[in-house]
């Protein structure tokens, strides 16, 4: 009896800490695959406020089990990697900095709306999942706002393939992936281009002189809405 108890304790309790013990978990700076687009031929600032710079979710599961998950500097990391990618050239800002001394075809400002995870305990299940609604708003060189995007995305990882915690950062970085390939195909670069000339139009202002060709380059291909 004595025997089968050494072999059974060990693995119930790697199963209690996996499924029924709260943790902190901070995730690293995520590496995000480049994508197979062409870079579109703006100079875009990426703005990261206060929430996105330092965000962290902390909720109470299954009883009094209680998770932190930190973000911190992985949600920046993530857009200046994704935008480096999609535009020719990015210029990343903080909240306090004055984006108008430089000059720029676009501004982006990424903000999360929603986080939400489970754990395997919830769901009778052998998977982390998280789930992220990211909103990203898009002004104008003069700084009015011309589009705002609402972008949900979902990850998932098995405890089977790797420990608890690993498996929680993993769905994460998943869910941000989901995120970037969600956001290629939202920000395809006609209409990109297009929203940023209906906002220089309706603000009675000429479209920005490299944005201008861009939108000439994009529509030579493009189909008429």
């Amino acid at each position: 009896m004595k025997s089968k108890l050494r072999k059974v304790l060990p693995g119930l309790a790697a199963g209690l800490l996996v499924a029924g013990c709260g943790s902190n978990v901070r995730l690293d700076p995520p590496t995000i695959p480049a994508p197979l687009v062409n870079s579109m031929p703006l100079h875009v600032v990426v703005r990261i406020p206060d929430q996105l710079q330092h965000f962290t979710h902390t909720e109470s599961v299954i009883g009094n089990d209680e998770w932190t998950i930190d973000l911190g500097r992985s949600n920046a990391v993530f857009f200046e990697q994704l935008f480096g990618y999609m535009f020719d050239k990015v210029t990343v800002v903080g909240p306090e900095d004055d984006a108008s001394l430089v000059e720029f075809d676009a501004l982006i400002e990424p903000s999360i709306d929603a986080f939400e995870f489970s754990v395997p305990a919830q769901t009778k299940s052998e998977a982390f999942a998280v789930w992220i609604r990211y909103r990203i708003q898009l002004y104008d060189p003069q700084g009015q706002l011309v589009g705002n995007y609402p972008v949900s995305a979902y990850g998932k990882s098995l405890t089977t393939l790797m420990g608890g915690d690993e498996a929680l950062q993993r769905a994460a970085v998943l869910a941000m992936r989901d995120a970037a390939a969600l956001m290629i195909i939202r920000f395809d670069p006609d209409e990109f281009l297009r929203v940023l000339s209906r906002g220089a139009q309706a603000n009675g202002v000429g479209t920005d002189e490299s944005a201008a060709a861009a939108t000439a380059t994009a529509n030579d291909g493009g189909s008429d809405e």
